[in-house]
């Protein structure tokens, strides 16, 4: 029986590992590892300590298609459309650019449901706060060590983390790589902010004519969300919750500073543009060190091969770009890489 391990389970590393278990009949064992808590990637869905129904989509904020992707990926889209994972976007979002044709879709779960509702389908064992650290070749297979554990033995790697941290990894893999693949993960560039959740007791009024909106005349903040309304969850039972981003030069600029330091200039620049806001009863700030690919891996659309007996591809947006459609075509891309080998 094969084994395979996909490492990352944000989109990329979950519709493949989906993917994958439809296409292989016979007997495959499947592993998701990802060194986070829980799935998304950067479609992350965090919670309210004082009530897990109050959620919050500290990444990815909304789905937009396009002409082009509803015809390519239509599969997709139905699928999630039908099970009622995705549903369209109904509430204003001040400043945000439209183009003729174009479609946004919201995830009234949490952005998260999404790869949480393809790591189901595949049927895969995953493990959370599993850090890979090398990888190495041992008898015509993969061993691959994490921070905490004994190695495991794979058949097949499939690396769907940002391409800085591939080239962290230690062991074989870092003779293995070409001089040219080496190149072209060191081009992959990222954008860097900050996001804050916050999260309100029931009964707690915030009140604007919008779900979401883009700020452009501040230099810390560039994008708020009241996060339920956006997503058309709003209950007397389950209290508001905000999202707010940075604007990148911000994030790059405190990109090293604590967060308790972050988290309070954000707060005097949200004063400004929601002055009066209630206290929220929890606050959570996420450094995107990796937040948007600003330069993808051009030599290598979808995804790059290290290795071939055994395999050994690395996948996601960084071989495509950031967004829905970005990491479903790297998805395909990766299970073309696969098929022959499993």
């Amino acid at each position: 029986m094969a084994r395979v391990l996909i490492v990352g389970a944000g989109l990329t590393g979950s519709l493949c590992a989906a993917l994958l278990r439809k296409e292989v009949t016979g007997p495959l064992y499947l592993a998701v590892w990802d060194k986070a808590g829980d799935s998304g990637g950067r479609m992350i869905t965090t919670s309210s300590p004082h009530n897990p129904q109050c959620t919050a989509d500290l990444g990815a904020q909304y789905i937009t298609r396009t002409p082009h992707y509803a015809k390519q990926h239509q599969i997709f889209y139905d699928e999630l459309l039908t099970v009622g994972i995705l549903t369209p976007l109904a509430v204003p979002i001040e400043g945000m650019s439209v183009n003729e044709g174009d479609c946004n879709f919201v995830a009234p779960q949490g952005v998260s449901s999404i790869t949480k509702h393809y790591l189901k389908k595949s049927g895969a064992e995953v493990h959370f706060r599993r850090c890979v650290t090398q990888i190495n070749l041992r008898n015509n297979k993969w061993e691959v060590s994490k921070e905490t554990g004994y190695p495991e033995s794979f058949d097949l790697v499939v690396l769907t983390m940002p391409a800085p941290q591939i080239l962290q990894l230690q062991g074989d893999i870092v003779n293995l790589m070409s001089e040219c693949q080496r190149q072209q993960l060191e081009s992959v560039s990222y954008s860097s902010r900050y996001a804050l959740g916050l999260f309100y007791d029931a009964g707690t009024k915030i009140d604007v004519p919008w779900g979401g909106k883009y700020i452009t005349s501040n230099p810390c903040i560039r994008f708020v969300s009241i996060d339920n309304k956006k997503r058309h969850i709003e209950s007397s039972e389950i209290g508001p919750s905000l999202v707010i981003h940075t604007t990148v030069p911000f994030g790059m600029k405190f990109l090293e500073h604590s967060e308790e330091d972050v988290q309070e200039l954000i707060f005097q620049q949200l004063e400004n543009i929601l002055p009066g806001l209630p206290h929220p009863v929890a606050i959570k700030c996420h450094k995107w060190r990796h937040s948007q690919v600003t330069n993808a891996a051009a030599k290598y659309p979808g995804q790059m091969t290290l290795h071939c007996k055994p395999l050994l591809v690395c996948g996601g947006d960084g071989f495509t770009q950031s967004n829905f459609d970005g990491c479903v075509t790297s998805a395909l891309c990766v299970l073309e890489a696969l098929k022959s080998h499993v």
